[in-house]
């Protein structure tokens, strides 16, 4: 298949365009049957017919599209918010570093046990997580520094 421009005269012309155009915008044809992808045979698709009702509920709305009251819900407070995902992440990072510094020690003591491998590992896991939490960190000052700066 040959690249042919569809905008511009030379030699194409309306014709071009438009046949151009129609070939973009055409409805691609689709297979009526489904093929199962490990065995290359027809899988038997059956509809189920739709229930608004069902799939109402799912959307947490009752059936004239309000919104279902959740008095208990919005009362208490989220489990897992974000100052608890923070302070975890915060906790697993040092304990890493501690445990890269731990490792570093007894390598220089020459601790048979521990490799020199072992070490440089977790000292490149220390440092990877230290710089990933210091550009959240970075990322956190931005944004608060720009809602401050924010005109009301």
């Amino acid at each position: 298949m040959s690249w042919r421009p569809l905008f511009g005269a030379g030699r194409h012309g309306k014709g071009a365009i438009n046949a151009g155009f129609a070939r973009l915008f055409a409805p691609r044809r689709r297979s009526v049957c489904a093929y199962s992808a490990d065995i290359g045979e027809p899988m038997d698709l059956k509809l189920k017919p739709f229930d608004f009702n069902q799939a109402v509920a799912r959307a947490g709305l009752r059936p004239d599209g309000m919104p279902l009251a959740r008095a208990t819900a919005a009362a208490a407070p989220v489990a897992g918010g974000f100052q608890t995902a923070l302070t975890q992440a915060l906790s697993n990072v040092s304990a890493q570093q501690m445990d890269a510094e731990r490792l570093q020690r007894e390598v220089s003591l020459d601790n048979p046990t521990v490799s020199l491998e072992q070490t440089m590992m977790a000292t490149q896991k220390a440092q990877l997580g230290f710089a990933a939490t210091l550009q959240v960190r970075n990322r956190l000052v931005q944004a608060y520094s720009d809602i401050m700066n924010m005109n009301v």
